[in-house]
């Protein structure tokens, strides 16, 4: 039950995240955008993947068995990590962002 509470609980943040990041580009552009772009794009596979994860453990070794497609579904889930660049790529454009932004409000809180 606690991997399934916890299954929900990801999901459910992936898509507010989701949303936000759709909110964002629709509003303000996708180059302003870009941070909550590739925050959704880092934390949407890891999420998929760890919920595959949860379901392969809890039927144990049928599982991985070809009776159920957890496995295929867990290793297509693994390449989508790749598909838009590595994480690292996304994570870097995060943090590249994020230090801008702090960069930038303490420049101006010191006016």
């Amino acid at each position: 039950r606690k991997d399934v509470a916890d299954s929900r609980i990801q999901v459910e943040s992936v898509r507010l995240l989701t949303i936000a990041a759709a909110h964002r580009m629709d509003t303000v552009g996708s180059k302003e955008a870009r941070k909550a772009i590739a925050m959704v794009k880092v934390a949407a596979p890891l999420m998929a993947q760890r919920v595959m994860d949860m379901a392969i453990q809890a039927h144990g070794a049928v599982g991985l068995s070809h009776q159920f497609p957890l496995a295929s579904w867990y290793a297509r889930t693994r390449t989508v990590r790749f598909m838009d660049g590595p994480d690292e790529v996304h994570r870097e454009t995060i943090a590249k962002l994020e230090l801008r932004e702090y960069r930038e409000n303490k420049l101006q809180s010191n006016l």
